[in-house]
């Protein structure tokens, strides 16, 4: 299948509309779409929903897709990203014809005398175009997950073998699969979907967190942060804390995810977070000291205090041991007790700049957003290509 120009030159000059009017679509297409299918609420975040965080990165989404439309090779990496975060909440054929219908319908009812019968047909085109496309992508990636040694299809029932307090917020699970088979390995970074259902929630609630461990074949691990909550969020985070028990059982989907260190490259590794942004930094420090892999490491962290930084010591130590690995560590408000930090105040990079900067470095790095923007923002200045920055956003992906 491919697009017509006539579709493509529509799509594309609708994109300024898309930009004014985004949101507006995509709210009206949640509430209309979940409104005649809440069973699709067992697969979509809620908070995300009741944040409009949702609605913003899916308008930004279709404004990408309608403003590149004649050069989707630009969205590549977006659209290999997306896939991933689908196959790990098990995303069917099946539902993309209902969001095409309340994407299409929202459109129109938005932009009313506008949606031109040429502009609403350019468009269904172009939505069957890119259904396919994500139809194509998800297919592979779940054929990947059978087809790998441990690997599994949708869900798979695992047990809380170990419950681990790594700081005064952050709380590891180690998670065996309860018929003692072997599990999938995955790239250093990926995450894995955790699916619950919390009493006296009406819903299922599906969520993703980064593997914060080496590949071991037996086991996974995750390290999550107790979200205090604004109103919004925090429900899921709160309940693996005071609920989920020593044995309990949860049910995993494979792990996935586009964001990952490249075990093969050996150019020096810059790794960069902050707060609960360590845990995929944790996965791709470990699996280079499993590897035995010689290549220059640097770690930097950012951290509130002592009582909030999780594995602190497990690094400070790795540093000790190996001569290539160097870490770094900025605490803002350090306590009178806290001796571990290096530096005391945000992290700034330019003081580390001489020990980071290194030839043909890759850096990878997670934290807040307003975080992220400061690390991507020094490296552009530093002239770092951007074929070298990697970054993950927790939640729906923003582009920094």
């Amino acid at each position: 299948m491919s697009l017509s120009q006539d579709t493509i030159r529509t799509v594309k000059s609708t994109a300024p509309v898309l930009a004014r009017h985004g949101e507006a679509i995509t709210q009206l297409f949640y509430h209309n779409m979940f409104k005649a299918h809440p069973e699709l609420l067992n697969i979509f975040n809620g908070t995300n929903q009741k944040t409009g965080d949702q609605s913003r990165a899916l308008a930004a989404a279709v404004y990408a897709y309608a403003a590149n439309i004649d050069n989707l090779e630009a969205l590549k990496s977006a659209l290999e990203r997306i896939a991933h975060k689908h196959a790990n909440l098990n995303i069917q054929p099946e539902h993309y014809p209902i969001v095409g219908k309340y994407l299409l319908g929202a459109v129109a009812e938005v932009l009313g005398e506008a949606a031109t019968d040429e502009i609403l047909q350019s468009w269904a085109k172009a939505y069957e175009f890119l259904a396919q496309l994500f139809i194509n992508l998800e297919r592979d990636i779940y054929k990947r997950s059978i087809e790998q040694p441990g690997g599994w299809y949708g869900t798979r029932e695992f047990h809380i073998a170990r419950k681990v307090p790594e700081s005064a917020v952050i709380t590891s699970f180690y998670l065996e699969p309860v018929d003692g088979k072997p599990v999938a390995s995955y790239k250093p970074g990926q995450f894995i979907g955790i699916y619950l259902k919390p009493e006296g929630q009406q819903y299922q609630k599906i969520r993703q967190y980064s593997l914060s461990c080496a590949p071991n074949g037996k086991s996974y691990r995750i390290s999550v942060k107790r979200e205090l909550g604004d109103g919004h969020s925090g429900l899921v985070s709160n309940y693996l804390h005071d609920k989920i028990k020593e044995g309990s059982i949860v049910k995993l989907s494979p792990p996935s995810g586009s964001f990952y260190l490249d075990m093969r490259c050996h150019s020096p590794v810059i790794l960069i977070s902050g707060g609960v942004g360590l845990t995929p930094m944790m996965s791709m420090f470990n699996s280079l000291i499993a590897e035995g892999q010689s290549r220059e490491v640097r770690y930097i962290h950012s951290a509130i205090n002592s009582r909030t930084h999780a594995f602190a010591k497990h690094i400070k130590n790795a540093a000790k041991q190996h001569n290539h690995i160097q870490s770094f560590l900025f605490y803002d408000q350090p306590e009178a007790q806290d001796r571990l930090h290096d530096y005391a105040g945000q992290m700034d990079l330019n003081t580390i700049r001489e020990a980071i900067q290194l030839p043909d470095a890759h850096y990878y790095f997670c934290g807040p957003i307003g975080f992220m923007l400061i690390v991507k923002n020094t490296l552009q200045g530093w002239g770092v290509p951007e074929k070298h920055i990697h970054y993950e956003v927790f939640g729906p992906h923003k582009n920094l």
